[in-house]
């Protein structure tokens, strides 16, 4: 088994998916740069056959232990990285090295991984490549290549689990009388969005779609739900005629705030609200109260 033995460390790599890889499932290649064993001297770093690469100094420790005199009777003992092999351990005469890996005995080598995305997958989720790290003599086990997919921002939808979420906005008419819109979905396919028969919609009501959300990961037949946020786009102003149509259909108003003598009132009309020149505090908050209805 691997226990005990000196295994490589693990390299991660990041890789940009969109929404749509996540939806439908993708094929990916990632090219990747690596080091690997030499092949012309079989991780010696010697061009001789059998020839030694054991650094002489620190006989393969790749450490030195110098001792310094403090004082009279006292010594202290430091332990540091031997000089002659820079802690590797081997050192090859330069007369001797290999001329494929220059005495470094591992070269690069670019890798070609193809990553399998599949449905339902999640942003930092991880695909591991087992022992396709970086090569080394002295290492008995390479590490492995871990892959972390990184969602990009979508145009239209929002991930939240399993469900997909996105907002609409529709016109107060549409909002009271119904409507149908066209929604291109993940996959191409083109969903005619309509509302129920006599249904009011209301500002940053939620509806939703069943079975058009994010497909699970290993079970992609069960998907989530397609959530819409509705904002309603209001009309900057009504002709006398559209009013009273209105006012014909529309129930009258029921509720008031409190009770009142028309006679004893003093009338004002709200005007559109002006932001303070130099990015001051806003009109009502902080200070005074604002005397205007604004």
């Amino acid at each position: 088994g691997e226990r005990g033995e000196r295994r490589g460390k693990d390299v991660g790599h990041a890789l940009p998916v969109t929404l749509e890889d996540l939806y439908n499932g993708k094929s990916k290649k990632l090219s990747l740069n690596k080091q690997v064993i030499c092949s012309k001297c079989n991780g010696s770093g010697s061009k001789k056959a059998g020839k030694s690469s054991v650094c002489a100094e620190c006989r393969g420790q790749g450490i030195k232990i110098i001792i310094r005199q403090l004082g009279p009777g006292m010594v202290q003992q430091m332990q540091t990285s031997c000089p002659n092999c820079k802690g590797e351990g081997t050192a090859v005469d330069p007369k001797d090295r290999c001329p494929q890996c220059s005495g470094n005995r591992v070269v690069s080598e670019k890798k070609i991984l193809e990553v399998h995305v599949e449905k339902g997958m999640k942003h930092n989720e991880k695909i591991t490549f087992s022992r396709e790290g970086d090569q080394h003599p002295d290492i008995k086990i390479p590490g492995d290549v871990i892959i972390v997919l990184q969602e990009k921002k979508h145009e239209v939808f929002e991930r939240n689990g399993q469900d997909l979420e996105m907002s609409k906005t529709i016109t107060l008419r549409e909002a009271l009388c119904g409507f149908s819109f066209p929604l291109q979905h993940l996959d191409g396919r083109i969903l005619l969005v309509k509302s129920q028969p006599g249904e009011i919609i209301r500002p940053g009501q939620i509806k939703a779609i069943p079975n058009e959300g994010m497909p699970k990961h290993r079970n992609p037949f069960d998907k989530g739900q397609l959530l819409i946020k509705f904002e309603i786009e209001m009309p900057e102003s009504l002709s006398e005629a559209d009013r009273a149509a209105l006012e014909k259909v529309l129930p009258a108003p029921t509720r008031m705030e409190i009770e009142y003598n028309p006679a004893d009132c003093e009338e004002c009309f709200l005007h559109k609200h002006e932001a303070p020149a130099g990015g001051g505090p806003r009109e009502g908050r902080g200070g005074g109260r604002s005397k205007s209805v604004v």
